[in-house]
């Protein structure tokens, strides 16, 4: 018996929850570059460190790293596993959904294009592999792992469909399972298009939350966070047309400019009675 296939015998099989629920995002995933923002297809490493935190992720040649659209399968997923959770039902590693239930709560098609889409997305987050220092407890060893561990199509017996299966990494789950690291985020975050405005949403989201005064940080910090591609000055010009159009559910963004000093984008919360 192969190692995966030990696995799969040792994790009980969570079959995922019907019905609508609110997406809920890692903090850590939502803090560090761990996803291409680019829909091409990216091969050239994130080497991102700063403190003690070091995070490298890695692709293949065939199917590149993850983006940051394909992490809506991972919040499916945290989704799942924190509703699981306050429901009293025990979650799973080894979660069984069809490509509808993902499909529709993520915000796509459920035609055959989407399907094979989303299978693309799986065969990505399969094939990146991450290194981390983050919530390792051990000096200076990183955490190796990939965003699914091994995913499958299920059939019964007679070849009808079944679903998808999928085995998450330990890494995820058990920040996932943790409170404090999970917050809730808006369901238009599906709607956004833009690689740097979804990464945008989801580090505002983190750092502003709910604080009234809101955050800010200069454009160099925040293209160093991205681990955009993009040319400096282009990360910059998209940063002001965020700021230009107002995209991000749920907050108000500005930039500020004084002489001798970075730009600064700002971010605050819209007032409840505005939205």
């Amino acid at each position: 018996m192969s190692s995966s296939e030990k696995e799969r015998e040792q994790l009980d099989l969570f079959r995922a929850l019907p019905g609508d629920m609110a997406p809920r995002d890692a903090q850590d995933l939502m803090a560090y570059p761990f996803f291409s923002l680019a829909k091409s297809r990216r091969t050239a490493p994130i080497d991102f460190r700063s403190g003690g935190v070091t995070v490298r992720v890695e692709g293949t040649q065939e199917h590149g790293i993850a983006t940051i659209w394909d992490a809506d399968i991972l919040i499916w997923a945290a989704s799942q596993i924190v509703e699981a959770r306050d429901a009293g039902i025990r979650p799973s590693r080894r979660m069984q959904a069809t490509p509808y239930e993902i499909l529709r709560f993520i915000g796509r098609g459920t035609s055959l294009r989407d399907y094979q889409r989303l299978k693309a997305a799986l065969d990505r987050l399969q094939s990146t592999t991450i290194a981390t220092s983050i919530r390792e407890t051990t000096g200076r060893r990183l955490h190796r792992f990939s965003w699914i561990n091994e995913w499958k199509e299920r059939t019964d017996a007679k070849g009808v469909p079944l679903g998808l299966e999928l085995i998450l990494p330990d890494w995820f789950f058990a920040g996932v399972l943790d409170e404090a690291l999970v917050l809730t985020i808006d369901p238009a975050y599906f709607k956004l298009t833009g690689g740097i405005e979804r990464w945008l949403y989801r580090l505002v989201r983190k750092h502003g939350g709910k604080q009234r005064d809101g955050w800010q940080f200069d454009f160099p910090y925040l293209y160093r966070k991205s681990g955009s591609l993009a040319q400096p000055r282009d990360f910059a010009r998209d940063l002001r047309l965020l700021a230009a159009r107002q995209s991000l559910p749920g907050y108000v963004l500005s930039v500020e400019r004084w002489p001798g000093t970075p730009e600064i984008l700002a971010f605050r919360p819209v007032p409840s009675t505005a939205r």
